[in-house]
């Protein structure tokens, strides 16, 4: 799904900027300035975004001094049993705008938030939705591979590979597609679209994936609890699926210390 991949706005009385626009012509603002913005600016234009099955809006925003784009998503969908055009089937299935709120608040206490759109709840057009600050990109993931691009420094490249590979395991991620990854012209990794995370699965989907690790993001992994994860998601996320979270969290712990164990910590972690 394309939920962020669109033009940026920036500036009362610039005109739109493409894809590919400058990072220069981000707003130098912190995360509560920009939440502050996505809460209270009014909304002056609107476009629904062909792509994605969830069909997302663009929004323009506007407070008067400054206008941003930011992507609306209020998809809030619970079905106990979805059968998918490839033949498997999925019970207590969600697809739900909350998890990318709930992403974004996780992503921060894992150490993780630089590679997450500030993201709040807001409601608009009498929904209540996920509306999360637009991202100057050059490529999603699928673009990159298609043109054949590859980045200048493939070390660092693949740090942010690793980092967002153990967020997918943590999260449970079922619609890990490539448009779902943002890259900007410095080449900065962007995570967008978690709505169908969040699964209540306490085993990892893809623990091969799991080949090195950032020890900052091991640290925090060890310090998660239980308690600032109700916290910084109530309302968005259920008793079950917390649980699922803190056993996938255990399980990838584990998992990197015993790949420690068998290859040394230089081998692993980075």
């Amino acid at each position: 799904m394309l939920a962020l991949a669109a033009a940026l706005f920036w500036g009362a009385t610039t005109s739109i900027i493409a894809q590919n626009g400058s990072l220069k012509d981000e707003p130098n603002l912190t995360e509560e300035q920009k939440k502050e913005f996505l809460h209270t600016a009014r909304v002056v234009g609107s476009k629904q975004l062909g792509k994605g099955i969830t069909h997302p809006w663009r929004l323009t925003l506007s407070d008067g001094a400054l206008t941003h784009d930011a992507a609306f998503q209020s998809v809030d969908e619970h079905k106990t049993s979805m059968e998918f055009a490839h033949g498997t089937t999925e019970l207590n299935f969600k697809d739900s705008y909350r998890f990318n709120i709930a992403a974004y608040e996780l992503a921060k206490l894992v150490g993780l938030g630089d590679m997450m759109p500030v993201t709040v709840e807001r409601k608009w057009n009498g929904n209540s939705g996920a509306l999360a600050w637009w991202i100057p990109w050059k490529w999603d993931e699928g673009m990159r591979v298609k043109e054949g691009v590859h980045p200048p420094d493939l070390d660092a490249w693949n740090k942010q590979m690793y980092r967002k590979r153990v967020f997918a395991q943590l999260v449970y991620d079922t619609d890990p597609n490539l448009t779902n990854l943002l890259i900007t012209e410095d080449w900065k990794i962007w995570m967008i679209d978690f709505t169908r995370a969040f699964r209540l699965q306490h085993d990892l989907q893809n623990p091969e994936d799991l080949v090195m690790c950032d020890r900052h993001l091991l640290e925090k992994l060890r310090q998660l609890n239980v308690t600032e994860v109700q916290e910084k998601t109530a309302g968005h996320l259920t008793k079950g699926e917390i649980q699922g979270v803190m056993a996938r969290r255990d399980k990838i712990v584990k998992h990197f210390e015993t790949l420690v164990a068998q290859k040394g910590e230089g081998a692993v972690l980075y």
